[in-house]
């Protein structure tokens, strides 16, 4: 049995690879001695029978090619980028569990003792059996090509090119292929490979070049790595894990060997097309066949295989077990959608790059390895709950779902989850259906929405305003009805009136409570719409839209917040991960994080990459939060949130407000504990709204399903994450 190393000539057997990259130079052709000399020499040789043909003189063709550029710089390969999620936060790598990867050419590079013995010596006996004695340019083989070049009716012209010339080529086609500008990369591309005198003369002078500054080991591994191996896989790992299911250092002698015979014609010989008539299942992949027991005669001939390994891997059945990678968000299932978020933020993030353009390309080729915030246990509780309580869709209504939750300290996002199936194929996601591309709960520039009307739950704003200008929890305000409610200051906008205004401005409540002078605390409990405009009446308008945007609050569109009186109930349309944030700000004592969702990335060479950082807020002091919370606390105990907080186990302390736009199109449950914030909503995507409290799920008022979901979550944050006091302040109320 021969052993499945690559083979070394037996005259080099006991020699060191540092010599042998010596003899390899000097050997060859009268010993390559002064190769920048003897290369025009040989190069003279390997042309002379086809000089009469050609017109060329050998001294010309030595002039150009002593020319030539003799280095190539052989840059790092375009390798995939992989997405992560962790188990254990404190062992990111050995807990880590992948989501999605992205490449423009799927390939995993790999040392050169993990390719397999077989696979090397495949290559070899099959596209350069002498590459380990020439010193970069095979003689027989390349006088065999020029001569079918120059003049083909003088030699077969087929093949000639050392492994160390295909190197170089698949070395210039790659830079072409990293290049952002289609025609600029298209006209290199054809410079690389059109078969010209002088692009083979370039060719094997920096094959020389490339002789000289790596070993044989190096150039092989280099060769295997680059290759393509048909469509979008390139390298022998990415080519093993596809086609076999199995890794570059496992693969058995048939499957190298009909790898290897792939990189000749990728498009004839691969393996992934099993109704094709010419290379399918029907015939047994005939064409791969044929040329792998080729390769495999080669083997034998060269003394790399034994007969017995031959005989058994000829009679061996191809059976490609074709193992499609997880590229694209699509592959993360019902992370899909969180998956979505960190792509938009490394194409968004100036952290990543200049531009789009760059930041897309570094992304897709830089192999990056990206370790992300989502907790899967509470990302699971998420999708679980949605499933459960909301239909993907809904006859006559676009119904949308979602769930948001943040850790409360940091800003890092834990679930992102919503009632559709993650697609961006665009005959499927279209209004309606079960599929979309657009994330609910993001920016539209992270996303696709345009965001959602919060409701109610934005007058946590106004209430903070309230106690930032001065005034009690107890304090009372005019809490009547009415559409004349007369002025409101503006110190950005100037006096703002609406009594004149068509429809007039005329809110009422959602239950339509009568009261006529209800206090801070009392609008807060019971969420009255004209308590909450009475206290707008006694704030600046603007003052209320700046708190909100301290809490980190913006539209989900990129405009700037509207500020008169209406958008105190809640009419700006905000991403539910803005609002998330803002409640995590309240919780954390009025300290707002903006939303990260990437913990690490780690590039090819083992080195962290710099990350986008949450930037921290003191939203509001902390004696102002204190009282919020007191106030939010009893939302939760005696107010309109009572729904969630029974239902949540285990108890630790939470603050909360509900919200639910007008005819109940929207309806939110957003609060949080001193570690996750969560926000819960059933909203109208698109099109003509239902009222929630007319509609059912499975017999279940459509508008309470917040008020299930929301404990759901929360009752896995509070498990596992648990949840302190919040600061306390005296005399909350005064």
């Amino acid at each position: 049995m021969f052993s499945s190393v690559a083979a070394i000539p037996d005259s080099l057997a006991n020699v060191s690879s540092k010599q042998r990259k010596t003899i390899d130079v000097l050997g060859g052709l009268a010993g390559f001695i002064g190769l920048s000399v003897v290369a025009g020499v040989l190069v003279a040789a390997v042309v002379t029978p086809a000089l009469a043909v050609s017109g060329m003189a050998a001294t010309n063709t030595m002039n150009v090619f002593e020319t030539l550029p003799e280095y190539l710089s052989i840059d790092q390969l375009s390798q995939k980028s992989n997405i992560w999620a962790s188990t254990n936060r404190e062992d990111p790598v050995g807990s880590r569990v992948l989501l999605a990867s992205f490449y423009q050419q799927n390939r995993v590079e790999v040392a050169f003792d993990q390719i397999s013995g077989y696979a090397k010596n495949a290559a070899i006996s099959a596209e350069d059996p002498r590459f380990y004695e020439h010193g970069g340019i095979d003689l027989q083989g390349t006088s065999r090509a020029a001569i079918g070049l120059l003049a083909p009716g003088m030699g077969s012209g087929g093949g000639g090119s050392s492994i160390t010339q295909q190197y170089v080529k698949n070395v210039l086609v790659q830079k072409c292929e990293e290049l952002s500008d289609k025609t600029e990369a298209d006209v290199c591309y054809q410079a690389a490979i059109t078969e010209t005198v002088n692009r083979k003369l370039k060719e094997m002078r920096l094959a020389i070049g490339v002789e000289k500054n790596y070993d044989k080991d190096e150039i092989l591994r280099g060769y295997l790595n680059i290759a393509g191996y048909g469509g979008t896989v390139y390298g022998i790992e990415s080519a093993a894990n596809y086609y076999f299911n199995t890794t570059a250092t496992n693969l058995t002698l048939p499957q190298a060997a009909s790898l290897v015979a792939t990189v000749n014609n990728p498009v004839k010989y691969q393996l992934d097309r099993p109704d094709s008539e010419i290379n399918g299942a029907a015939n047994g992949y005939a064409a791969n066949k044929e040329r792998r027991d080729y390769i495999l005669g080669e083997m034998l001939e060269y003394k790399n295989i034994s007969q017995e390994e031959h005989d058994a891997a000829v009679a061996s059945v191809i059976e490609p077990t074709i193992t499609a990678p997880s590229t694209g968000c699509q592959t993360a299932g019902a992370n899909a959608y969180f998956c979505d978020y960190v792509t938009k933020i490394l194409l968004n993030n100036e952290t990543f790059g200049a531009d789009a353009e760059t930041r897309l390309t570094a992304f897709r080729q830089g192999g990056y390895d990206v370790y992300t915030s989502i907790d899967l246990e509470l990302q699971e509780a998420a999708v679980a709950t949605l499933a459960e309580n909301v239909p993907q869709t809904y006859s006559g209504w676009d119904v949308g779902a979602v769930v948001t939750s943040v850790e409360v300290s940091t800003g890092r996002v834990l679930t992102m989850a919503q009632n559709k199936e993650y697609s961006q194929d665009p005959s499927l996601a279209w209004s309606g259906t079960k599929y979309t591309g657009i994330n609910y709960n993001t920016d539209q520039n992270y996303g696709g929405s345009l965001g959602f009307q919060p409701g109610s739950t934005y007058k946590v704003f106004t209430l903070a305003q309230w106690l930032n200008e001065g005034h009690s929890l107890n304090e009372h305000v005019d809490s009547r009805r009415k559409s004349n409610w007369g002025n409101f200051q503006d110190s950005c906008l100037g006096r703002q009136n609406y009594d004149y205004d068509t429809p007039p401005f005329n809110p009422r409540n959602d239950a339509n409570e009568p009261g006529a002078n209800y206090s801070a605390l009392q609008s807060t409990l019971g969420s009255i719409n004209t308590g909450f405009i009475g206290m707008a009446k006694k704030l600046d308008l603007c003052g209320i839209r700046k708190t909100a945007e301290a809490f980190g609050i913006h539209r989900a569109d990129g405009d700037a917040l509207q500020q008169g009186a209406s958008s105190v109930l809640g009419t700006n349309e905000i991403a539910p991960l803005s609002m998330a944030v803002a409640f995590a700000g309240i919780a954390s004592n009025g300290e707002t994080h903006s939303a990260v969702a990437i913990d690490k990335i780690i590039g090819l060479d083992g080195v962290e990459l710099p990350i986008p950082a949450s930037t921290v807020t003191q939203s509001v002091e902390p004696e102002v939060v204190a009282r919020m919370i007191y106030a939010m606390q009893r939302v939760m105990t005696g107010g309109t949130a009572t729904a969630s907080n029974r239902s949540t186990f285990p108890k630790v302390p939470m603050i909360g407000k509900t919200g639910t736009t007008d005819a109940s199109k929207d309806t939110w449950m957003t609060g949080a504990s001193t570690q996750v914030a969560t926000v819960a909503g059933v909203v109208n995507v698109s099109g003509k709204a239902r009222s929630q409290r007319n509609t059912f799920f499975s017999g279940l008022q459509a508008a309470t399903a917040r008020h299930r979901m929301w404990p759901d979550v929360m009752s896995v944050a509070n498990a596992k994450y648990g949840g302190d006091d919040f600061a306390e302040t005296t005399n909350a109320v005064r």
